[in-house]
């Protein structure tokens, strides 16, 4: 992956293009920008948006096809999909982004002392980042939920267990390339302590590809939350969650194939979205 260094070229007025106006010339950044705000305000305004309760049951109206009345149709237990497909949104979405909170923070933090200070604070950091690649991310989750139970909290333990490691490796390269630099030499001259260094000048450099990556890892986390919930390992039913939904509406595939496609479509939409937004956020740093 290119690294992406700040730039603070100025226009010929002397003052910064206005973020503004730079990600209305970069499509990917705006169609992903659009695609989340829709559903995060969807999310967020459902219970205004539909009459319908997520968990409420009416068999009299199971598996009907999408209609006025129920614009996605209904499950096997006549609840009406698109509330709960939004409603899932809330779940998943609030759970991958709290889930990354901790992992992003240690990992850059890490990445950058591993790579500013080097010698055996580097070997130690990427000796914790090797041992915990070692082990599959899958296998590690199945453990954690067992122990703790299927839920959030294996989630959450989980993921502050491996997730640091992907921002701690790129934020140490790129650590170490900057700090060959001239302008970290110079405050270094200046006397400045590493750890104002690498807050105050390394930060803002390596934080632009350590956002771009984020994308990417949220991506895979969601990928990870609805594959537990597939499994029964995930978030406990009755709470509307994707891969629960998918799981459920797999043994009507042939008669309402639209139980399972569309929770899975919604996952793709915001893979894609996230995507966009990561490939449009690289850019935007890149023509700083």
């Amino acid at each position: 992956m290119k690294p992406i260094t700040v730039n603070p070229q100025l226009h010929e007025d002397g003052q910064s293009t206005s973020i503004i106006s730079r990600i209305w010339r970069i499509p990917a950044l705006l169609a992903g920008g659009i695609m989340l705000a829709v559903l995060v305000l969807l999310a967020i305004f459902i219970p205004f948006i539909s009459p319908h309760d997520p968990t409420g049951q009416d068999l009299s109206a199971f598996l009907q096809p999408p209609s006025a009345k129920h614009w996605l149709g209904t499950d096997q237990l006549g609840r009406d999909l698109f509330t709960r497909l939004i409603y899932a949104a809330r779940t998943d979405l609030t759970i991958m982004v709290l889930a990354e909170i901790i992992p992003f923070c240690t990992g850059v933090l890490l990445g950058m002392i591993a790579g500013y200070y080097g010698k055996w604070l580097d070997s130690v950091i990427s000796l914790l980042t090797d041992t915990f690649i070692a082990f599959p991310f899958y296998l590690i989750v199945i453990i954690v939920a067992f122990a703790s139970g299927a839920g959030q909290r294996g989630i959450y333990i989980t993921f502050m267990l491996v997730g640091w490691i992907v921002f701690a490796r790129v934020t140490r390269g790129l650590t170490a390339s900057f700090r060959q630099q001239e302008w970290v030499a110079s405050a270094q001259t200046l006397g400045l302590p590493g750890i104002r260094i690498i807050l105050r000048h390394i930060l803002p450099n390596v934080l632009p590809q350590a956002i771009v990556v984020l994308m990417t890892d949220m991506v895979g986390l969601l990928v990870a939350i609805v594959t537990l919930g597939y499994l029964g390992i995930g978030i406990a039913p009755p709470t509307p969650d994707w891969g629960t939904m998918i799981s459920d509406g797999q043994p009507f595939i042939t008669t309402a194939w639209w139980l399972s496609a569309v929770p899975g479509l919604a996952v793709v939409y915001v893979g894609i979205a996230l995507s966009l937004v990561g490939d449009g956020l690289a850019d935007l740093w890149r023509k700083k």
